[in-house]
């Protein structure tokens, strides 16, 4: 099994079923390294060496240590309820969100809702909305009016990878962008 399906797997405990392996997660997020390894190592052959090169190679950036090494988490997707503690930030003016064909009806309804996630997933440049859409269909990307929507008091917050989360994103604030 290689080091991809392996980082899967352990983004599917960290993100959604920490059961799965037996591992528990903290308030924030946080579960015991030790505890992963032997959780992963049922199914999945895994060592510290080999869960620091999955967590420094991730070319989301997935993953986070803290400062020993002792505790891992992810560092957004979440489907479970935990706090990241992620720090509120002000937006830039414009942000993308990613979709396949399929939602756009539904999108334009009702705006941008997490469904299983605990917050909206935006793009700070419209090329990764338009790779993330493509995941689920012929891709449609959504320009997010984000500077109004923060003057207008919704709150952001930026994932130590880069991604823009916010609790939802009404349809008066979505722009369909033309391909």
């Amino acid at each position: 099994m290689g080091l991809i399906e392996t980082s899967k797997y352990i983004s599917l405990i960290l993100r959604h079923k920490p059961e799965t392996a037996g591992v528990t997660l903290d308030e924030h997020g946080w579960a015991n390294v030790s505890e992963l390894i032997a959780g992963v190592g049922k199914t999945h052959p895994l060592d510290m060496e080999t869960l620091e090169e999955i967590v420094r190679t991730d070319p989301k950036g997935r993953y986070s240590f803290n400062d020993d090494h002792t505790l891992i988490r992810a560092n957004q997707g979440h489907s479970v309820p935990v706090d990241v503690e992620l720090p509120e930030k002000l937006p830039p003016e414009i942000l993308w969100h990613g979709t396949g064909e399929k939602y756009v009806s539904s999108i334009l309804a009702s705006g941008l809702e997490p469904r299983s996630r605990l917050y909206v997933h935006l793009s700070s440049n419209r090329e990764t909305a338009r790779i993330v859409g493509a995941r689920h269909g012929r891709p449609v990307v959504f320009s997010v009016d984000s500077g109004r929507m923060a003057a207008d008091g919704f709150k952001f917050f930026l994932s130590v990878n880069g991604v823009w989360l916010t609790k939802r994103v009404p349809p008066e604030y979505l722009t369909r962008e033309e391909e």
